[in-house]
Parts: C-alpha cells; sequence; structure tokens
C-alpha cells in the first residue's frame, strides 16, 4: 500500500496516478512522433512507415504507462486482478495490431519502391509477389499468436488447452481434417511467393479466361478478366491445375492470325502488304512478321501471320488491325481470288422410254401403234 494517500481513498489515488501516467505517455509521444517525423521528412520511405505505425504504436505506450501503474497497485485493492487481467489483454492487443501494421508499412515500402506500372516490371512484379503473400502469411501468423496469447490469460481456456493437449492424437485428427482447405491454401501461398508461378499482373489463360492477376491474398487470386470481370480462385488452384503464363518471363507475345484464300491467290503481295501494315502500326515491336501457307483443302488455302507485340493487350489490337487490313486488301485488289464455293453443272440427259406397246398383238410381243384410216 501506498505510504500516503492524497485523497484518502486509495482506489481514487491509483486512478490518478494512471492519468498521469497516460498523461506522460502521451507527452513523451507527441514530443517523441515530432520529433522523428521532422527527421523523416525528406525521407518519403521513413515517413510513410511511421504513417502507418503512429496510432498502434501510441496506444502501445499507453497500455505500457497503465500496466506499470496497475503492477504497482496494491494487491488488497478490489478488483485489481480483473483491471490487470484487462491492462494485460490491452497489451496483447496493441502488440499484434502493432506488429500487423509494421508488416503492413514493410509491404507498402516494396510497393513503392519497386512500381509495377513501368515497361519493364518483371522484377518489380515478381518482388510485390513475394512481400505481399509472405506478408499476408505473417499476419496470418501474428493475427492467430495474438487472439492465442488473449485467450490464453483466461484460467478457463488453459484448462480446455490442457485437456486438449491430453488428448491431442484425436484432436489434431479432427483439426487437420477441419482446417484441411485452410492449411492448404496456406501452404499454396508460400509455395507460390518461393516459386513464384503466378506474379501481380502477369496474364494468365485459366479455364478458358483471360485475364490480369488483380490481387494475391491469403487465400485467394482475384484475376481482372478482359471484360472487367473478376475471376476468384484459390491459391491452392494454382498448385494443382495447370494453366497459361503469358508474362512468365517476359511479356513479348507472338500472336498469329488465319485466313482461308483461293488456290489462285499470290502470296507474296500478302506479305508485302503484312511487313507494310505492321510497319505502321504503333503495337508492333520490330521482332517478327511473317506469312506463311499452313495448312489446304480440297477447296481453299490457309495462310498464317506471325505478328509480335511488347504485351499481349497490344498483340491483340495488332492481331484486329492485321486481320482488317489483309482482309480488305484482298478483297480490293484480288477479289475472284477468295474462297470460293465450286460446282460442276451437268446437263441433264432425256430419259429413253420404251415402245408402246399394241394392244392387239399377242402377249409376250410388242408393236408400235398404228391409227387406222
Amino acid at each position: 500500500m501506498p505510504a500516503f494517500s492524497l485523497t484518502g481513498n486509495i482506489w481514487l489515488d491509483n486512478l490518478l496516478a494512471a492519468v498521469a501516467a497516460v498523461l506522460v505517455a502521451l507527452l513523451v509521444f507527441n514530443i517523441t512522433s515530432m520529433g522523428v517525423r521532422r527527421l523523416a521528412g525528406r525521407y518519403p520511405i521513413a515517413a510513410a512507415f511511421l504513417d502507418r505505425t503512429r496510432q498502434p504504436a501510441r496506444w502501445l505506450l499507453v497500455v505500457v504507462a497503465l500496466q506499470f501503474v496497475w503492477e504497482h497497485a496494491a494487491d488488497q485493492l478490489p478488483l485489481i486482478g480483473a483491471v490487470r487481467h484487462a491492462t494485460a489483454l490491452g497489451l496483447i492487443c496493441s502488440l499484434t495490431w502493432l506488429g500487423l501494421r509494421v508488416i503492413s508499412a514493410f509491404v507498402s515500402i516494396v510497393a513503392l519502391l519497386n512500381p509495377a506500372d513501368t515497361a519493364d516490371n518483371l522484377r518489380a512484379r515478381r518482388l510485390q509477389t513475394q512481400v505481399n503473400v509472405l506478408g499476408r502469411t505473417l499476419m496470418v501468423f501474428i493475427f492467430v499468436i495474438g487472439v492465442s496469447g488473449a485467450l490464453m490469460t483466461f484460467p478457463s481456456v488453459r484448462q480446455i488447452g490442457t485437456s486438449l493437449l491430453a488428448s491431442a492424437g484425436v484432436a489434431g485428427l479432427v483439426a487437420g481434417l477441419a482446417a484441411r482447405p485452410v492449411l492448404g491454401n496456406l501452404i499454396a501461398g508460400l509455395q507460390i511467393a518461393l516459386t513464384q508461378p503466378i506474379r501481380l499482373d502477369d496474364v494468365l489463360i485459366v479455364e478458358g479466361e483471360w485475364g490480369r492477376v488483380e490481387e494475391i491474398t491469403g487465400a485467394f487470386v482475384i484475376m481482372r478478366l478482359w471484360d472487367e470481370r473478376r475471376l476468384v480462385l484459390p491459391l491452392q488452384w494454382f498448385i494443382e491445375h495447370p494453366f497459361q503464363n503469358w508474362t512468365r518471363s517476359s511479356s513479348n507475345l507472338i500472336g498469329t492470325v488465319f485466313w482461308w484464300v483461293d488456290y489462285r491467290m499470290p502470296v507474296e503481295p500478302l506479305r508485302a502488304e503484312l511487313a507494310r501494315l505492321c510497319g505502321n502500326a504503333p503495337e508492333w515491336d520490330g521482332r517478327v512478321v511473317l506469312l506463311q501457307v499452313v495448312d489446304a483443302s480440297e477447296k481453299s488455302i490457309q495462310l498464317r501471320a506471325l505478328v509480335s507485340s511488347a504485351d499481349s493487350s497490344l498483340n491483340w489490337d495488332l492481331r484486329c488491325r492485321v486481320r482488317e487490313g489483309l482482309i480488305a486488301f484482298i478483297a480490293r485488289e484480288y477479289p475472284e481470288y477468295l474462297p470460293h464455293l465450286r460446282a460442276e453443272v451437268v446437263a441433264a440427259r432425256q430419259p429413253v422410254l420404251p415402245p408402246a406397246r399394241d394392244p392387239a398383238a399377242p402377249e409376250g410381243r410388242a408393236g408400235p401403234l398404228t391409227s387406222s384410216t
């Protein structure tokens, strides 16, 4: 118990001490925060980190001050155990909140230092994917540890935990079966972060859909499809199923355009027109332009043009431009060589009728009919 009392009430004295400790903690925090922010003002990265962690750090300092006061309070005070327990819960929550904000700030700093909106963004997307997935995984672990620590402060929960440990075999089996999707996605997230079969902003063909990886969460991958729809897939799906990644090592892409034309169509003028169209197209990157006869049927031949672009979106536009341009060129310069349906017209012959039979002739003998005069 304190040697003297300011108000004659021990609880009131401790409350006044707690308020004073909180005010001192806030004063120290504000002064320190202002000084650190002034020093970090010239460094945007440090300023962003301080902005993310400022609120949980303030509450953590306040809770630490309260914990100091209550730990030095007299044990004989009524309800002091409940107050200390509440302060301990606040300390655990503040530490968990601060840990989550630190990881979030780190992820944001990596994204700020490595922007993905540049032309050559392969390295930036690789780093962002790794940091995002690993950061979300760490945030899940910190949250679980924080909740577990808060629950373990309750004696009844500790007793339940002891009982569960006594039957760890059955409990572990049941928990493993129940948490299999969650654990599977968690492990799949770690695999994606380390091996990186997909990255943020990668162009994928999944389930016949074309889209870009918009977000990788702790459980799902969200793809933005070409028509602004969103395709949501579990992380584990990308470990267990095949898919196409058009930007795995580079965003450069070669596209194909096909036509059917008549056998008599000369190919060289089409090659020259294709080169002219690509030379005037801003989507063409200058690497590949090629026209070949790749198939033939009993009616026509098939032509294939190969054209290259810096990414899939530009390649799609270039393919449409080339297809439209060459169809217009053929229709204008060689309209007679567009695919035709050939048919052979054969004149029908007159049927040969059997000779007419004379009714008066004996049966089995036919003779011409004559008119009587």
